[in-house]
């Protein structure tokens, strides 16, 4: 029997929320147990097994040729390549990636340039009202769940951050806060909530506006039955001492979402700062993914959808977009886990040569001209990624990595360097 090993303080990417009070129980090479329980960390940490295979085209290789391969491939899609910031992946090594996204004069995209592109561009229009997970939990005592129930995609977001523990202005918990609940066609708020609205889909945008309006201080005239609740809501909401607004920033279940949400979500918290405190909190999925946005932004400015083509950064929002970067390069270097990305992407990439190094990358659906499998930021390899509210997180990994995804990018850069030093002799 394997003698058992307990690991303190690890960090869960299997969603947005970040939690890094993990206790993972291993027995050899394996992850025996994950505490506190929760069914997205276990299912995301798995026993921790993962394939540490080299190939070219589908077939064995040594590290070095296959680098080698994929360095010359890239080389020759210069200015057309693209780079793509899949999950599960760290900060460093995102930032490997874009240093060759630079070098190669490539395009680069991450996984959801498309699913979370309405809130990124909303901010930009119009300014961010946001606040980190902690002042969430210390200082709201009225929580808005617009069209977000957050125990399927974040099991741990009601107990760790609100409504129900504790906070420093909070100390009473779920007893001292005001639950509201609303729910726009399929994408339902949580259940036992204090006050609910059930609106439909082409009602949403116009309870956002009434509900801008009553925290402007404007008038109202009469209002349907739907948008007069709206309004009673807002009032409540102008009354708080703080208010934060939670909502699911990634497609949920309602098909065709309204693309003004985020922006009416985000007027409602602007507006709401005068006559009381509020913030807009967005709801991510995790591996990482707001890293791969932060990087990106550090390094460039821009937060998706940046082309290098012309020699410095270039911001392209309305041609974001994995599927449609990737019908447009010459080759392809996915850094991450290629199973987040969609079949219409692989359709389009797999026309031109692909190079996958990231989790499971020789496990990838689609044919691939070189994979290099890397461990799983946070289980096998250290360094930093990023919580939903922007918030850098420590990787602690509980089981060592056979290669690192930061030294195999950080190697291939070297190879493409020589070869662009060659290309410029």
């Amino acid at each position: 029997m394997s003698p058992t090993t307990r690991v303190q303080s690890v960090t869960c990417l299997g969603c947005g929320c970040g939690c890094d009070d993990l206790v993972i129980e291993l027995a050899g090479d394996r992850i025996a147990s994950v505490s506190p329980p929760c069914p997205l960390g276990r299912a995301w940490f798995g026993d921790g097994r993962v394939p540490w295979a080299v190939r070219r085209s589908g077939e064995d290789s040594t590290l070095e040729a296959a680098l080698a391969d994929a360095a010359d491939v890239l080389s020759q899609a210069f200015g057309h390549a693209l780079v793509v910031l899949a999950p599960d992946v760290s900060a460093q090594a995102q930032r490997a990636a874009l240093a060759l996204a630079d070098l190669l004069h490539a395009t680069v995209e991450t996984a959801t340039s498309d699913p979370a592109a309405a809130g990124l561009l909303a901010a930009q229009r119009r300014g961010r009202t946001a606040a980190t997970l902690g002042e969430v939990r210390n200082r709201a005592d009225v929580l808005l769940f617009w069209a977000v129930d957050p125990s399927a995609r974040y099991p741990r977001y009601w107990s760790r951050y609100a409504p129900d523990p504790a906070g420093t202005h909070v100390p009473e918990g779920r007893a001292g806060r005001t639950v509201i609940a609303v729910t726009v066609g399929q994408d339902r708020g949580p259940a036992g909530a204090d006050r609910e609205l059930a609106l439909n889909p082409d009602q949403e945008v116009p309870a956002l506006s009434v509900m801008r309006a009553v925290a402007l201080g404007n008038r109202l005239g009469e209002l349907p039955p739907p948008l007069q609740r709206a309004a009673e809501i807002a009032g409540h909401l102008v009354k708080a001492r703080y208010s934060a607004i939670v909502h699911e920033a990634e497609p949920g279940a309602e098909p065709g979402r309204d693309p003004y949400r985020a922006e009416g979500l985000l007027g409602l918290a602007q507006a709401l700062n005068g006559p009381s405190r509020a913030a807009l909190s967005s709801l991510r999925a995790g591996g990482n993914r707001s890293g791969a946005e932060v990087a990106l932004t550090w390094l460039t400015g821009y937060p998706m959808a940046v082309t290098y083509r012309s020699g410095a950064p270039e911001y392209r929002p309305a041609s974001r977009g994995v599927a449609a970067a990737a019908g447009e390069a010459g080759a392809t270097l996915v850094v991450g886990a290629a199973s987040a990305l969609s079949d219409v992407f692989w359709s389009a990439a797999g026309r031109t040569p692909v190079v996958v190094i990231g989790p499971r990358a020789s496990e990838t659906r689609s044919p691939v001209r070189v994979a290099v499998d890397t461990g799983v930021a946070g289980i096998h390899e250290g360094g930093t990624a990023y919580r939903m509210d922007d918030m850098p997180l420590r990787l602690r990994p509980p089981l060592p990595a056979e290669r690192a995804a930061v030294d195999v990018l950080t190697a291939l850069l070297a190879a493409v360097r020589t070869r662009a030093a060659a290309r410029a002799k």
